[in-house]
């Protein structure tokens, strides 16, 4: 008996919360589950460097002064590895040029202690959906480019002269094939890209970052 196959499973945003002293993490742990989300926590930068995970969607409560690596180093660890989950910084020492570093560095929130739960609360989800868009985003762009990577060299061709806006007759003329194996070729492209337009597939070419300048054409 054929079984159906197994959905994976939906991916939901973490929060990291990174801080020296233990009451906060408590605290911001209670907090945080208390409205749906899953908390990993960490007492100090290097614990967290090697624990989390760069591909999960999510957002980062750091804060600003702990001992051995502080919230602006580890933010420049970070963003070394590529990672680009929104870090929001909490201080019980805020200034204004210290706000004003972390907003230039890259921080999504300055957020001072003590702080609002609610407010807290409420700029972690514009945070962690804005992470989820992101990680959306990266999905679609990472399935484009294996779809386009499944093209024969002749049908990345017919491809590139399609998105310039050519006809058949004339990518036949200038590849020196036949106008019916282009046709063949743009049958293929449909199939394997699941695009029924030109346009449908400058859309996709360009959300892959494939190409630039290119121009809507014929439909197919």
């Amino acid at each position: 008996m054929l079984r159906p196959p197994i959905s994976p499973p939906s991916v939901t945003p973490v929060v990291y919360v990174v801080d020296d002293d233990d009451g906060v993490r408590t605290s911001l742990r209670w907090l945080i589950e208390s409205v749906g989300y899953e908390v990993l926590a960490f007492r100090n930068g290097q614990e967290f460097l090697d624990g989390y995970d760069p591909d999960q969607p999510g957002c980062l409560l750091l804060d600003v002064r702990m001992p051995a690596m502080g919230g602006f180093e580890l933010l420049e660890k970070i963003q070394g590895r590529g990672s680009a989950f929104p870090v929001l910084f909490l201080t019980g020492h805020g200034t204004i040029p210290m706000s004003v570093k972390a907003m230039k560095q890259g921080a999504f929130d300055f957020i001072e202690k003590p702080f609002n739960d609610q407010d807290l609360i409420d700029r972690i989800q514009v945070a962690a959906n804005q992470s989820m868009d992101a990680y959306r985003r990266k999905k679609e762009i990472d399935k484009t480019s294996n779809s386009l990577a499944s093209l024969s060299p002749r049908e990345r061709e017919v491809v590139d002269h399609l998105i310039a806006g050519k006809p058949s007759k004339v990518i036949a003329y200038e590849l020196g094939i036949s106008k019916k194996t282009v046709e063949v070729h743009r049958a293929n492209i449909r199939e394997k890209l699941k695009v029924a337009s030109v346009a449908q597939l400058v859309k996709l070419v360009l959300d892959s970052g494939a190409s630039q300048g290119v121009e809507k054409g014929e439909r197919y």
